[in-house]
């Protein structure tokens, strides 16, 4: 639609997140019925159209540009595996959408055993802020996050697309086969150039901006640009596509100090007012750079933060402002309860941490019996190190006393679905998410809103999110049916809040854990213990290396059709949710036969005859590639 649609500003933008129920048309997918509003244009010409050479041919396997980085071989995949994965076509899985593109392909082989205080499983890191474009293995799958995807994550990313490749991303369906090419920062900003000219002037250009021709891909290289400094002083710069620079602080473990000096030099930076920084994303021990890199150069932004990083790392007793804010918590809520159950049908039906996550999380930590999980939790003060950790303002965050660090891993694969504001453990990091969608931290409960859609509620101070960096979360037990009437009033502003201002000062906290250094030594000494044990039991029942259970569909020639017999195909691949008929019913044209589940879309197969259901040749459950028959009907 030429000039768009007239819908409400957002945030800055008049996109639709429907995840969030917010923005475009009333935050959700469109109706029938609904009226749309078309702007006013001052040239109303028409019949312009765009030239056949921009038009694009889709190949049968695309090719999608990538810088390699920001994680790669040796530190994470062996470094044959990587070679598997560009050598690879990978296939689009069914279950994708604008929030990731799932893809089909082969397993990852991994360096190091697990991601250690970050989770059991190898993929798991403490913290990664995530660019657009990034194929972030969650467990063993890789997912290309979309625009509507986190942007704070804790999983590797071994490659990242390239500006110019991205609008890619929205043309891929279902079934439809693709592969990763390398290519170098020269070459990623000259096809971001050549698009834009092409966007701009409407005319093809010979640099190919529209990322179809062949690439050549080029050798690999280390994604690491810059390593500064040592231990907790130690700064490394890697590239995470052409726009972006991940920089990462200290050794990979959980150091409060860490959080601290990326808090500095995130707020140094920001003080730069430097041209060509579009935005900035802290996560625990990171901090992303999203950068222009025509207006700031990549290597005068290397230059700068090194000059920042010294800066930082030479100042003395840090502090910053904290509040402690008490929330309700429902244990072990029907919420989540649910999701395990739709995991276990779904996805993983013999995950080590099902039926109970709480359990898994008692055998995990080597706590004698579940009121000690409970204990535990109840009385930590949980420290917000990061904000947008699986969207819209939801904490990272962990407990201020490393004693009450339960340390779990995260699902693999990830679930499909969780309730909104559900409660979860991974790693170390405590996270309430901020919406209903995917998850992967073990859940031991249900809380309140972190993000106000409508009103003004004094607790969020102006803000449609809760909560700030260096909060400090206590929460209290209330029953599921007390947390559905808060969650109905607190959006209403009749459900006040406790919360208390405070200072939290880095000399003081160090102090404290020199005073507990023996009882913590101890008790993480126990922990290790627990978590090597459990791994080793995965390892001795082979559930430390899980395989999808999904078929790969070999499509064989279908039986002629007889006489006044209908075939009726997918036209997508999917996953068959609900078969409507069976053999010797009476259909009218029209009725809905099967309904799948692709692209996160229920997409119902009608029947294109009356007649009588002949065969039904799919059940629920199971997955339907594109083109296959699952119904003939005999037209009566």
């Amino acid at each position: 639609v030429r000039g768009g649609l007239q819908v409400p500003d957002y945030l800055g933008s008049k996109s639709t997140f429907t995840l969030g129920q917010f923005g475009g048309h009333a935050g959700r997918a469109l109706r029938a019925g609904d009226v749309l509003h078309i702007p006013a244009l001052a040239d109303a010409s028409a019949g312009a159209s765009l030239p056949v050479e921009l038009c694009p041919a889709l190949p049968a396997v695309r090719e999608l540009r990538v810088i390699y980085g920001p994680h790669g071989a040796p530190e994470y995949f062996t470094e044959g595996y990587i070679e598997t994965f560009f050598a690879t076509d990978w296939e689009v899985h069914f279950n994708s959408s604008r929030t990731g593109v799932r893809l089909i392909g082969p397993k990852p082989e991994w360096v190091r055993e697990s991601g250690g205080e970050a989770g059991l499983h190898p993929s798991n890191i403490h913290d990664n802020p995530y660019a657009i474009g990034a194929v972030d293995f969650t467990g063993d799958m890789p997912v290309i996050l979309g625009p509507d995807g986190p942007s704070l994550g804790g999983f590797v990313c071994p490659v990242t697309i390239i500006e110019a490749d991205l609008w890619q991303l929205g043309q891929l369906k279902a079934g439809d086969k693709m592969r990763f090419v390398p290519v170098d920062i020269a070459t990623a900003r000259a096809l971001a150039k050549a698009l834009d000219e092409e966007c701009t002037t409407l005319r093809g250009s010979n640099a190919c901006g529209s990322g179809l021709a062949p690439t050549t891909a080029v050798a690999l290289i280390s994604p690491i640009i810059l390593d500064l400094g040592q231990a907790d002083t130690r700064l490394v710069a890697r590239l995470s596509g052409d726009t972006h620079l991940l920089l990462e602080i200290g050794q990979p473990e959980l150091d409060l100090v860490l959080r601290f000096r990326g808090h500095a030099l995130m707020q140094a930076l920001e003080a730069k007012h430097l041209d060509g920084v579009i935005d900035l994303t802290p996560g625990i021990r990171s901090l992303q750079v999203h950068y222009q890199p025509e207006t700031l150069p990549l290597q005068r932004l290397l230059d700068t933060v090194s000059g920042l990083w010294d800066a930082v790392c030479s100042a003395q007793d840090l502090k910053v402002p904290s509040r402690i804010v008490h929330l309700p918590l429902s244990w072990d809520d029907p919420a989540c309860q649910l999701a395990i159950e739709k995991y276990m049908t779904t996805v993983r039906k013999d995950a080590p941490w099902c039926p109970s996550n709480l359990e898994f999380i008692r055998r995990i930590n080597d706590l004698p019996n579940l009121d000690e999980v409970y204990r535990t939790v109840f009385e930590a003060s949980y420290l917000v190190m990061g904000l947008g950790d699986v969207y819209l303002g939801a904490p990272v965050a962990t407990p201020l006393d490393p004693r009450h660090r339960l340390v779990t891993t995260k699902y693999n694969p990830a679930r499909t679905w969780t309730a909104e504001n559900s409660v979860g453990i991974g790693g170390a990091y405590m996270c309430v998410y901020g919406m209903e969608g995917p998850g992967g931290y073990q859940f031991v409960g249900r809380t309140l809103q972190m993000w106000n859609r409508y009103r003004a509620v004094e607790a969020f101070g102006g803000q449609p999110w809760l909560l700030r960096f260096f909060d400090q979360i206590r929460f209290y037990p209330v029953s599921a049916d007390e947390l559905l009437k808060i969650r109905r009033d607190f959006p209403l502003g009749r459900y006040p809040l406790k919360i208390e201002e405070t200072e939290l000062r880095l000399s003081d906290y160090q102090a404290f854990l020199d005073r507990e250094a023996e009882g913590i030594a101890a008790f993480r000494q126990q922990q290790r213990a627990a978590f090597d044990a459990e791994r080793q039991r995965w390892i001795e029942s082979g559930q430390a290396h899980f395989e999808s259970e999904e078929v790969t569909l070999e499509l064989g020639e279908d039986a002629p059709l007889g006489a006044g017999e209908h075939g009726i195909e997918s036209h997508i691949a999917g996953n068959l949710w609900q078969v409507q008929v069976e053999p010797g019913a009476t259909v009218a044209a029209g009725d809905v036969l099967v309904i799948l589940e692709s692209m996160k879309m229920e997409i119902p197969l009608t029947a294109p005859v009356g007649g009588v259901v002949k065969e039904v040749r799919v059940q629920p459950g199971s997955p339907v590639r594109a083109g296959q028959r699952v119904v003939v009907i005999e037209e009566a």
